[in-house]
């Protein structure tokens, strides 16, 4: 199966870390799509203990990913990051399938996908 989402390899590292830090070692790492947000729709990415019937199961550097089925094409082709500077860290996504975002950075929508727009 092809990947959807590529998870770099200092995204990995972090990921890794809270997993250890949460006791989530078990766990599979979700990166999701909801609506809302600004422009439509927002990205979320949490722990899971297990895999639902509608989820398709990746691997990256050792980490068991879930993407849900109807959120595959929102996301096919998406990187996450993670980014480190003097003022902190976070995790960064690019979405080549994200025609338009809103300035907060986590809010986007899709030529085909326009989710639930909510005031910023």
């Amino acid at each position: 199966m092809e990947q959807v989402v590529e998870i770099t390899e200092a995204a990995s590292f972090q990921v890794k870390e809270m997993m250890r830090h949460n006791e989530e070692e078990d766990s599979f790492l979700r990166v999701a799509v909801n609506g809302g947000g600004c422009s439509g729709l927002t990205y979320g990415m949490g722990f899971e203990k297990e895999q639902g019937a509608e989820d398709d199961l990746y691997e990256q550097f050792g980490i068991p990913i879930l993407i849900a089925k109807d959120d595959a094409p929102i996301l096919k082709g998406t990187v996450v990051d993670y980014k480190q500077s003097l003022m902190g860290g976070g995790f960064t996504i690019e979405n080549p399938n994200a025609i338009a975002s809103c300035g907060c950075g986590t809010s986007f929508r899709t030529a085909k996908k326009a989710g639930t727009p909510e005031s910023c």
